[in-house]
């Protein structure tokens, strides 16, 4: 069977607690990477360098463009954020399935530029729901709140345009079934046309 690892795109508004389903996931599946995406703003307090971000220069970060070594980038505030790829094909060839959790732009550069990644958007049960969960983190303030609902909706339009959605409502039946989606991926006749080969 395919022995390369899967590239997903993962993707979602805030609040639809990606970050949890992940952090679930790879506590059951060992053989899951996340990717740590570049960035050339400086470390907030706490943050450290290849867990959160790898923190580079300016000039690091445009040789990397400049080389082709960036799967998606983008220019936010004066500062710039990217995808490396080798780190990613190395963990492929290693068998490991990569998950890029990426907003909807990036994802929509690393599905034109890589086909054959799959796209899993996760979505809260209700926008009540998210709205409550936005709530009850108690970190922002009305404003944001109201900013965060309004960008999740067009994020959501753009759900269609995924390969898969996973409603994250109880947890551990979520990454259940990310784990199914990824079980499944590497099942398609598409990926194991080596070994079809060789039953030949």
């Amino acid at each position: 069977m395919s022995a390369e690892g899967l590239l997903v795109v993962f993707s979602g508004p805030s609040g639809a607690g990606k970050d949890t389903v992940l952090k679930r996931l790879m506590e059951k599946e060992p053989g899951i990477r996340l990717s740590v995406s570049a960035t050339t703003r400086s470390p907030r307090e706490g943050e450290k360098d290849g867990t959160d971000y790898h923190f580079i220069s300016r000039e690091r970060f445009d040789a990397l463009v400049a080389e082709d070594k960036m799967l998606e980038y983008a220019e936010y505030c004066g500062n710039c954020y990217g995808t490396p790829s080798e780190p990613i094909e190395k963990w492929q060839a290693e068998g490991c399935d990569v998950i890029l959790e990426i907003e909807v732009q990036g994802g929509a550069q690393i599905k034109k530029k890589c086909p054959d990644c799959i796209s899993i958007f996760v979505l809260p049960p209700s926008l009540e729901v998210l709205e409550n969960r936005l709530r009850r983190r108690g970190t922002e303030s009305e404003d944001v709140i109201c900013k965060r609902l309004a960008a999740a909706k067009e994020e959501i339009a753009q759900a269609l345009h995924y390969d898969y959605i996973l409603v994250n409502d109880d947890l551990e039946p979520a990454v259940d079934q990310m784990a199914g989606i990824l079980r499944a991926e590497k099942q398609r006749a598409v990926r194991n046309k080596e070994f079809i080969e060789r039953m030949l």
